[in-house]
């Protein structure tokens, strides 16, 4: 029996086990099982290996994407170039540890892009925000991140704005906005970040990682002034299969 998993805490709203449980369903995979861990500290995670030797995969989620990398073997120049990890793979002994949230981001967000999508506003400064930077550096789009607190976060290496200072003619410029954050994420469904909605036009599409919510108020708002709109249920899928593709490739693979 080959094990597969998710490691993140608290894991109640768990998309993986269950995309996975339908997919070996589906295809009658019968030597594969995916659990959850919700370990409450990294402090478990070497001892997750240890117990059960069949374990050869691991997703992970907040909060360690960036706590399991100091744990990895051979992480891939994506996964040390933005300081995330979403996927391990345990081969010979050697951890292995990928990104596959680029992958699913930009594959699932470029059918979207028209021509005048050349700046970018990407809200919060997370782990997943930094999967997102990279995608918009490997797609040329120049983008500003946006953060509660300007002073807390600000680095040189990119342009930064607070919520406070956003007006509508930065967000008129911008006409692709990507919340990486939480806010409106079930059950908070009342909750948005804090932008001028009333400068988004047909011109802008907007793309919420969250996807529980389906229709998140911060989409709601896009939507009504015209824009397209995109949650990050596709993005989970995508990520999900490439997860399972390094997982089962023949030797590890290198990125």
């Amino acid at each position: 029996m080959r094990k597969f998993g998710l490691i993140g805490y608290p894991l109640s709203h768990s998309f993986s086990k269950g995309y996975f449980a339908d997919k070996f369903q589906q295809l009658q995979i019968t030597d594969a099982r995916y659990d959850n861990y919700p370990i409450p500290s990294i402090d478990a995670f070497e001892k997750l290996w240890e117990q059960d030797t069949a374990l050869i995969g691991l997703n992970v989620t907040i909060p360690y994407k960036k706590e399991v990398i100091p744990f990895l073997q051979q992480p891939s120049s994506v996964v040390t170039e933005i300081n995330a990890c979403n996927c391990i793979r345990k081969f010979n002994g050697t951890l292995y540890g990928y990104n596959t949230d680029v992958i699913g981001f930009q594959k699932s967000l470029q059918p979207f892009l028209k021509p005048h999508h050349t700046n970018a506003l990407i809200l919060g400064t997370g782990g997943a925000a930094a999967a997102v930077e990279w995608v918009m550096r490997n797609l040329k789009i120049q983008y500003k991140l946006v953060s509660r607190s300007k002073s807390t976060t600000e680095k040189s290496n990119f342009s930064l704005v607070s919520y406070s200072e956003l007006t509508p003619e930065i967000i008129t410029a911008h006409t692709l906005i990507i919340n990486t954050s939480p806010l409106g994420m079930y059950p908070n469904v009342n909750d948005a970040p804090d932008i001028p909605y009333e400068a988004i036009s047909s011109k802008h599409h907007l793309f919420d990682l969250i996807y529980n919510p389906s229709e998140t108020l911060f989409l709601q708002k896009g939507a009504a002034q015209g824009a397209t709109i995109q949650n990050g249920l596709e993005m989970l899928h995508i990520q999900a299969e490439e997860s399972w593709n390094i997982w089962n490739a023949a030797t590890p693979i290198i990125q």
